[in-house]
């Protein structure tokens, strides 16, 4: 209900307004009543309204000097609409002026007050599509310029934005909050899993109330990943009173209780300020990569899941050299005898949980660094999906001797797809995609995606070979295709667009007379005469 204030000196006129018409029936409701511009004023600074109706002439305070007030002082953002007698009609002209919606002439009739009321629910409900419109485009706006800064793309214009727009303090991490791909997610189809993320974005803003802000949707581009991204900085523990462990356990329990919904949280590295944001979020997907090798929990820390060897533990170099010498050969048995080798040693070394973890971090970096040997545009973050998503699948114990063996095995064979890829060369692979699959919906993002190269690096290579982007050279193929059976079969021309990957029969045929000339019709008219 929208709330309407009267303010008029003579009682019975109030008195009239209130019984003209069904004032709830037209989505309305008296919040109160006044006999002059200062009671009203006083009234506004205690009650928020969204319409006022006010005499022009009134003792104390007259309706105009009431609108001149609220909109000087901006004591409220009401409509104003103005009670007048005829003959002053020319003060109301001044008060449209001044920004009043309308004027109702004395007496009030009925049908011209319900005119005005329905005008006026127009206005509010275009209104607040606007101001939900222009909300939804700064908060996009300015998670566009956090991605920047949290993958490393930004410039000084970045920088200044986040800081006006932002609340931030020192001590900042990125942290990724996610589905927990070991829970009940993994059951789950894409649909579903992005409604659950949907659920736990909402529940997120929740909690965060006006640091909404600092929660961004969707901040990896990998397709498997439904991540939501969230900026901490310390001043929201301190405003708490407490330390960042129990804020964040604090937040991880409202979302489990609030979402029913298995959440996991990977904390960054705490960096100085937001400049070095990219800095937690590389951090950040390490633990994703590392969660498989780990105790199983819903908050990993960077700090304790990546330490530091500085309690006298040993690194079992040899063991470990050896099996990554096996990896990167693709030797299974040698493989195998490895990961027996390593455990051993840990064994004889006391086997505990800090061994274990500084020669499985050690191990896991210099995975990743294999991959970016074969070819230094390979792209990271799908070698460390590429990690986290092979190493939860197949039951076997996390952490475990088989568990290793296994992901070993599965390393050893991707790193030998990429240096096929090197070797061969990925365009020859990329060209057999599209003498196969031309027919298909083929994107350079996903051709990269399924030889590990990086897009643009990839459309670099196309163009510097074809002379031509990779969506001409696939147009161009797919028209030659065309071109092939407009001259071998009697088929429609409709059928043909459909079987060279066109669903579209205009763009067909104006990409046809874009490459040939003419039409398909009149090439295969002149082609047979």
């Amino acid at each position: 209900m929208l709330q309407v204030l009267l303010v008029d000196d003579e009682p019975f006129i109030v008195q009239g307004l209130k019984v003209l018409i069904d004032w709830k029936e037209q989505g309305y409701e008296i919040a109160g009543t006044a006999a002059n511009g200062m009671e009203a004023l006083n009234f506004l600074h205690k009650t928020k309204v969204d319409l006022i109706i006010a005499d022009i002439k009134m003792p104390v305070m007259t309706g105009l000097e009431l609108l001149e007030v609220i909109r000087k002082e901006k004591i409220s953002d009401a409509y104003f609409v103005i009670l007048s007698g005829y003959g002053d009609f020319n003060f109301a002209q001044q008060a449209i002026r001044n920004n009043c919606l309308d004027y109702i002439l004395k007496p009030v009739l009925k049908e011209e007050l319900i005119k005005i009321l329905e005008k006026l629910l127009s206005l509010n409900q275009g209104n607040k599509l606007q101001q939900q419109t222009d909300q939804r485009l700064k908060k996009a706006y300015l998670a566009r310029n956090m991605i920047s800064l949290i993958f490393g793309k930004y410039d000084q214009i970045n920088l200044d934005y986040i800081y006006h727009q932002m609340h931030l303090s020192n001590g900042v991490r990125y942290i990724g909050i996610e589905l927990d791909h070991m829970g009940q997610m993994e059951e789950f189809m894409d649909e579903e899993k992005r409604l659950q993320q949907r659920k736990l974005y909402d529940s997120c803003l929740e909690f965060l109330g006006e640091d909404g802000d600092h929660c961004i949707l969707d901040v990896s581009s990998h397709e498997k990943s439904y991540d939501i991204g969230f900026i901490y900085c310390d001043y929201m523990a301190n405003y708490q009173e407490i330390c960042e462990k129990e804020y964040l356990e604090k937040f991880l329990k409202f979302l489990n209780c609030n979402t029913e919904i298995s959440v996991v949280m990977l904390v960054g590295k705490k960096v100085a300020d937001i400049s070095q944001i990219s800095k937690s979020y590389g951090t950040s997907c390490v633990l994703r990569s590392f969660q498989a090798f780990r105790v199983k929990r819903n908050i990993y820390f960077y700090e304790e899941e990546v330490q530091v060897n500085s309690s006298g533990i040993l690194l079992c170099k040899e063991s470990l050299d050896a099996l990554l010498f096996a990896v990167e050969q693709n030797d299974k048995l040698q493989i195998i005898t490895s990961v027996e080798n390593l455990y051993k040693e840990m064994n004889q070394m006391g086997f505990n949980a800090d061994t274990v973890d500084l020669n499985i971090n050690y191990l896991l970096f210099q995975f990743i660094h294999l991959a970016t040997q074969q070819d230094s545009y390979v792209n990271q973050e799908e070698i460390m999906h590429f990690i986290s998503e092979n190493t939860f699948e197949g039951g076997v114990m996390r952490g475990s001797k088989a568990h290793l063996s296994r992901f070993a095995c599965e390393y050893a064979q991707y790193l030998a797809q990429l240096r096929k890829n090197v070797s061969r060369g990925v365009l020859y692979e990329v060209e057999k995609d599209i003498r196969e699959n031309y027919a298909q919906n083929l994107t350079l993002r996903d051709l990269s995606k399924k030889y590990y190269v990086n897009s643009a690096y990839l459309g670099q290579m196309f163009r510097k070979k074809y002379g031509q982007s990779f969506k001409d050279y696939l147009n161009n193929y797919r028209i030659d295709q065309a071109v092939i059976k407009l001259l071998r079969t009697d088929e429609k021309i409709y059928r043909i667009a459909e079987e060279v990957g066109y669903h579209d029969l205009d763009y067909f045929v104006n990409r046809f007379i874009t490459v040939k000339g003419c039409t398909p019709a009149k090439f295969r008219k002149h082609a047979r005469q």
